[in-house]
This record gives C-alpha cells, sequence and structure tokens, in this order.
C-alpha cells in the first residue's frame, strides 16, 4: 500500500474504478470506525451491522463523491447519519447512552508486555475501566465529539461538519467533555 497516497486521492482512485485503493482506505479507518461505533452504541452485535452498512454505503455513494471535505470527515458524517437513524428507530434520539449492561462478549484484551506482573495488569485494567466509565457517563453530543476527536482523529471543524454543527458548537461540546474527563479523572496525574 502506498502510505503516499491521501485518503481523498484514494477515494478518487476508488471512485474511478481501482479497488485496490478502497482496500487500503479501509485499512486505514476500519480499527477507528468500528470503536468509535461500539462507543456511541454499547453493542457488539449492533456495531456490527452498522459498520457493515456504512462501508456499503461508501461503496455505493463512491460514484458521487466529490472532495469537498477530508476523507474521514465524509467517512463520520455517514457514520453520524447512520446511528441517529439508529437512535431514532430505537426511540433513543433524545438521549445517546450507552447501557453497560448490553455489552456483549469478553472484556476488552488490553495487551502488555509478557514480563509485567499481574498487579500492573490489574492496575492497567482498573484505570481503563474508569476511562471507559468517565466517556460513557458523558453527555451524549459530548462524548460524540470526544470520540470523534479521540478516535476518529477530526478536527473541531471536522467534528462540526461531520455532525451537522457549527464550529463553536463542536468546540463547546470538545472543550466540555475534556473538562468533565479531566475533572472525573483529575486524581491520575
Amino acid at each position: 500500500m502506498d502510505e503516499s497516497r491521501t485518503d481523498e486521492t484514494l477515494m478518487l482512485d476508488y471512485r474511478d474504478g481501482d479497488a485496490a485503493a478502497f482496500d487500503a482506505l479501509y485499512a486505514r479507518h476500519r480499527r477507528r470506525l468500528y470503536r468509535y461505533l461500539l462507543h456511541q452504541c454499547g453493542r457488539r452485535e449492533l456495531a456490527d451491522e452498522m459498520f457493515q452498512e456504512i462501508w456499503m454505503s461508501v461503496i455505493r455513494i463512491r460514484s458521487g463523491y466529490e472532495v469537498s471535505a477530508k476523507f474521514t470527515t465524509w467517512l463520520y458524517r455517514i457514520a453520524h447519519n447512520r446511528l441517529i437513524d439508529s437512535f431514532r428507530a430505537r426511540g433513543r434520539l433524545a438521549e445517546f447512552e450507552v447501557d453497560a449492561s448490553d455489552a456483549e462478549g469478553d472484556p476488552p484484551d488490553y495487551p502488555a508486555p509478557s514480563s509485567e506482573q499481574p498487579e500492573r495488569l490489574l492496575e492497567r485494567a482498573h484505570l481503563a475501566g474508569r476511562l471507559v466509565a468517565a466517556v460513557e457517563a458523558l453527555p451524549a453530543a459530548q462524548r460524540e465529539a470526544f470520540l470523534l476527536a479521540a478516535e476518529g482523529g477530526l478536527s473541531v471543524e471536522e467534528i462540526g461538519k461531520a455532525t451537522g454543527t457549527g464550529f463553536e458548537t463542536a468546540k463547546s461540546r470538545l472543550r466540555y467533555a475534556y473538562s468533565r474527563l479531566r475533572s472525573e479523572l483529575g486524581d491520575l496525574r
């Protein structure tokens, strides 16, 4: 894979028939997109379904793709709209909540060098759990802005475009999210 090609160039190449360009885009963005969806909906099976639908949308609408923003902004806008549709269908549009009791599967695997002692592994798992809980406790709009920045790598301007809000609204949501996380996890410094 040619790392020097931008996402936008890859998408234009894919639009024009280069299937390998899609493979490169998928490889670059699949993990972040999936984590974003999983954090937003809280259920693996729902995240899996939406993940597939989003990539199918990319495939389906590729012929109309034009560079009007970064590819990630475009991709996460599709994801945002799919999430909104899902929340509407489930009657949860007013609040994006993650219900930990709905989460299925094994707990996340926190990789660490095998030379670490069990006490250190337990401490890391505890800290990771606190971080996940703190992110899940954020109000929906703040959580979405934080996850788009942290998982999607989007700028404030791109977050605004992806969520259909203005720059100042996206900036405020992100600022409040960081402030709440600092407050909640401040003892970790």
